[in-house]
């Protein structure tokens, strides 16, 4: 249950301030006919629908979560106004709930989504692997598609024009980089902002001790918690023992444990120990949850912290192409100047492909480091493919073809809800 439940935070910070800009919440079609999805491509170049009309019985009771944005408005100035302020609040999620650091930008030609006027994105890196992850998106569709389906409207001067439009997205991908970003080998550690339990309260009871006081003392301590606004339960479970339940929670990530046994008890105070960084703490039960609500504090400044440090370390700005196949090499996030040609890029991906696995952009980064006057801007690249030789191949599909990204995500899902169902 934790996967909804983290959603759920994210889902209510984010419809609450699209509702402050006038935005309504709508469902969309189930199924888009073949007839739809041709006339796309038939006006797009480049555009490959990302469907088959061969269902994979195994992915549709497994979907994955997904927010998606469409707004249409009457000027260009309007629409590139709401690209960005989408893709500030994707930031937010990432950096304020998730204490994911990403980088804000805006894709190449090249990577842009197929008929939009421009996409931006946030992109995060995962230290231990070496790989860039796109976050979310946010496109200027422009007008092509207004084109394409007649979306007109009846403008101030009584003549009929095209609107301008955006899309804009994010799904629980967005989980499963926080789950990449702050995992350590024990398990899951939760940024506190979408911890389904923020604390977990275990008693501590030893042979002839005052079990049933101890056990009051953590059922007080909890509901104090709860009516404060902090997510809190207690593990009484007794065919446990007190190590065994601090190892389940640990690897299940809640950001703090309290522990009571009967010492504490005795000196009216609760032991606190974070799950970041493992520090503990003796707190007065007369002022728990101001400690506990300022360890949380910590522990979510803290993740980001450190998850921005490790990040920002593997960061490499290079000038030559044997700098870049050798920071390439050693798993670095690259900043490299760019001079916006497209076969450029397509051939350093070619280049790339055959020694080290194969590098692409992820954005041009809005926040540019210190440059020479005259050069381009940089862009943020990073290796997607595995350097194995055969895992560069195609993912193959139920039908012998390709499996869309789409569906290696509801694949992805599953795998995490057998997981789930397994624990």
């Amino acid at each position: 249950m934790t996967t909804p439940i983290m959603w759920m935070c994210m889902q209510a910070f984010f419809d609450a301030e699209i509702k402050q800009m006038k935005i309504k919440n709508c469902y969309f079609p189930l199924f888009v006919s073949p007839g739809v999805l041709q006339k796309e491509k038939d006006h797009i170049e480049g555009f490959a629908p990302e469907a088959s009309l061969a269902l994979l019985l195994a992915c549709l009771s497994r979907e994955f979560l997904w927010q998606e944005g469409h707004t249409a408005f009457a000027t260009k100035e309007e629409a590139d106004n709401e690209v960005l302020e989408i893709l500030e609040l994707y930031s937010r999620i990432y950096e304020e709930y998730l204490a994911v650091p990403v980088f804000k930008g805006k894709k190449s030609e090249h990577e842009k989504f197929a008929g939009g006027l421009y996409t931006t994105s946030v992109e995060a890196f995962i230290p231990n692997t070496g790989r860039g992850i796109q976050g979310a998106t946010s496109h200027c569709l422009g007008q092509n598609f207004a084109k394409m389906f007649e979306i007109n409207f009846e403008n101030d001067k009584g003549e009929k024009a095209m609107v301008w439009q955006n899309s804009w997205a994010y799904s629980t991908r967005t989980i499963g980089v926080m789950v990449m970003v702050h995992g350590d080998d024990k398990g899951l550690v939760l940024p506190p902002k979408v911890a389904a339990i923020q604390v977990i309260v275990i008693p501590v009871p030893y042979k002839d001790a005052d079990t049933k006081g101890i056990y009051d003392a953590c059922d007080a301590t909890v509901e104090t918690l709860t009516k404060a606004g902090v997510r809190a339960e207690a593990d009484f479970r007794d065919n446990y023992s007190p190590g065994w339940k601090y190892s389940h929670w640990e690897m299940k990530g809640v950001p703090l444990r309290i522990e009571i046994g009967p010492k504490d008890l005795a000196n009216e105070q609760v032991r606190a120990v974070r799950r970041d960084n493992s520090a503990k703490s003796d707190l007065s039960m007369a002022s728990v949850v101001e400690h506990v609500k300022d360890m949380l504090t910590s522990i979510q400044q803290s993740l980001f912290d450190v998850a921005k440090q490790k990040r920002d370390a593997c960061i490499q700005v290079v000038k030559t192409w044997d700098e870049f196949v050798e920071a390439l090499s050693h798993k670095k996030m690259i900043l490299a100047p760019w001079c916006d040609e497209e076969e450029v890029e397509k051939d350093v991906k070619a280049r790339t492909k055959g020694e080290i696995g194969a590098a692409k952009t992820l954005c041009s980064p809005f926040e540019q480091p210190a440059l020479v006057e005259g050069k381009h801007l940089l862009f943020l690249v990073m290796i997607v493919h595995c350097v194995l030789p055969q895992a560069n191949q195609p993912r193959s599909g139920p039908t012998g073809g390709e499996v869309t990204d789409y569906q290696f995500d509801c694949l992805l899902s599953f795998v995490l809800q057998l997981l789930h169902v397994l624990d």
